[in-house]
């Protein structure tokens, strides 16, 4: 074990006391009924506090809790069109789509190609532009369209306005 001579002391008050022998700080926080915690290791000399380390650590816990809880994770959903899709299907699969953002959802638009339609991808390079102008209102493209193999696909994001709730185009989900 590493005996460092001198720490920089801190009470359990955050005044400083100064720097002192390792010895002493302990001798000092035992005194007090509480523990000498290392905050900055890489400080010259290394700075602790006398403190409640019980506490602290409950203190650490609640803190990284409030952050998981503030932050959101968003998930990203996926709808699949094809090139030749009936105009039901296509307004059911845009329903959808128009939902996962209003929820505040990336959504990855996928046009899947099969056989001899491969020949044919301004096909489904329409159906995604159509699609760019159908949610121009609620959603912005982050990835524009590109072809992975047999699928064109491309990643839209919802708008800011439309995550808060402030739908555009609320009355447009309920066709």
């Amino acid at each position: 074990m590493i005996r460092i001579p001198e720490v920089r002391v801190i009470d359990s008050e955050g005044e400083q006391i100064g720097v002192m022998k390792t010895k002493e700080a302990l001798d000092l926080a035992y005194s007090k009924g509480l523990d000498l915690v290392e905050i900055s290791p890489t400080a010259r000399p290394p700075v602790c506090k006398i403190l409640d380390f019980g506490r602290y650590k409950y203190e650490l816990q609640k803190k990284e809790k409030e952050k998981r809880k503030k932050s959101t994770t968003v998930a990203m959903k996926e709808m699949q069109y094809r090139p030749k899709i009936e105009e039901h299907d296509y307004q059911f699969k845009t329903r959808h789509v128009i939902d996962f953002l209003k929820n505040g959802h990336k959504v990855k638009l996928m046009v899947r190609f099969r056989g001899r339609e491969m020949a044919h991808q301004e096909f489904g390079r329409k159906i995604l532009d159509q699609l760019v102008e159908e949610l121009a209102e609620i959603a912005t493209v982050e990835v524009s369209p590109k072809m992975e193999g047999n699928t064109m696909s491309m990643v839209v994001n919802p708008r800011p306005e439309v995550r808060k709730g402030d739908a555009v185009g609320a009355d447009e989900a309920d066709d």
